[in-house]
């Protein structure tokens, strides 16, 4: 597996990759635990969303970057991260992984290079958020793998 940095090329298989990765979690797990009120409200056009989030991703001048993973057959995934060389800090913004090769380490692949990567850049810590619900379950447990401490959150929604 190669790590390498985004081309420009690279967005629309990105993008893909994106709601390809998250659908399950808008259209089997979130629509259906809030009502369609709510998801309508909040993510109803989450593919929309990914769209003006992923072209947005790298954009250095900015602090903020993105590494691909290739794979002998083709794209296996990406993260994405910024930089906040003021405050020392730094967050994983997306990391998305294609489903066959999942469970093959890219995911720790990925967070490690943008680890160093967020090192060279003067962070001295990193901030990775993700979902309580079982479809986020393997992510918890790469970040936890990973070191990171889980900071208990939760967050309500209601119908008005």
């Amino acid at each position: 597996m190669l790590i390498r940095a985004f081309h420009r090329h690279d967005l629309v298989p990105l993008t893909e990759l994106t709601i390809d990765t998250f659908r399950p979690f808008y259209e089997e797990s979130f629509r259906p635990l809030v009502g369609e009120v709510v998801f309508a409200n909040q993510h109803g056009d989450w593919r929309e969303d990914y769209r003006r989030q992923v072209a947005g991703l790298h954009a250095p001048e900015r602090h903020a970057h993105v590494a691909v993973a290739e794979a002998e057959d083709g794209l296996a995934g990406y993260v994405a991260w910024t930089v906040a060389p003021e405050r020392r800090n730094g967050s994983v913004t997306l990391l998305a992984v294609r489903a066959r090769h999942r469970r093959n380490h890219v995911g720790t692949a990925l967070c490690e290079h943008a680890f160093q990567e967020m090192r060279a850049l003067g962070a001295k810590v990193v901030e990775i958020g993700t979902g309580g619900d079982p479809f986020h379950a393997p992510a918890r447990a790469l970040y936890e793998a990973l070191g990171c401490t889980p900071l208990p959150v939760t967050v309500y929604y209601r119908r008005l």
